[in-house]
């Protein structure tokens, strides 16, 4: 069972899958974090394709939630793991082709680096796929280690051409 806390906070997450109905699965999956005890989704970006990192694989649909959570950083963190495992998530090839990755980029302000957690994501300042979608939904949020908001970090990412919006976004 997934711990709580006293007072909600508000998270960012970023979504992808490129094996099998990308579309399906990531909708599927914000229904199921819908679902989860003291978890809201908030707010979602539209869905964007793009160029894999790693491994030769197919492009991803990529996008990104916010959510409302009375759950710790951890607790969180395990229920996209099982919202993982439930669609078909098997953890192989570092960077590998998956059918579901839910990544916790922003929890409130926290900054935390333990074994299982790093929060904020140390990698989402890098990547137009999760700063393009995070932008669209939390341009105002500022990242607690750079004080740069969301909107800034994406306007200044380099493989922006890499990202493509999806015609079929409603």
């Amino acid at each position: 069972m997934a711990a709580s806390q006293a007072k909600p906070q508000q998270a960012a997450i970023a979504l992808g899958s490129n094996l099998g109905d990308s579309l399906a699965t990531l909708e599927g999956a914000l229904a199921a974090l819908e679902e989860v005890p003291g978890m809201k989704v908030m707010a979602r970006s539209r869905w964007y394709r793009s160029a894999p990192v790693g491994p030769a694989q197919p492009d991803y649909v990529n996008g990104c939630a916010l959510l409302e959570v009375a759950l710790s950083p951890e607790a969180l963190l395990e229920q996209l793991h099982v919202a993982e495992h439930r669609y078909g998530r098997v953890r192989q090839e570092r960077w590998g082709a998956r059918t579901l990755d839910l990544d916790l980029i922003l929890y409130g302000t926290l900054q935390q680096e333990s074994e299982t957690l790093l929060v904020p994501h140390p990698r989402f300042r890098e990547r137009a796929f999760v700063l393009l979608p995070l932008a669209e939904i939390a341009p105002h949020w500022v990242d607690p280690l750079t004080g740069l908001t969301v909107a800034d970090l994406a306007g200044a990412v380099a493989d922006r051409h890499t990202v493509q919006l999806l015609e079929s976004t409603p």
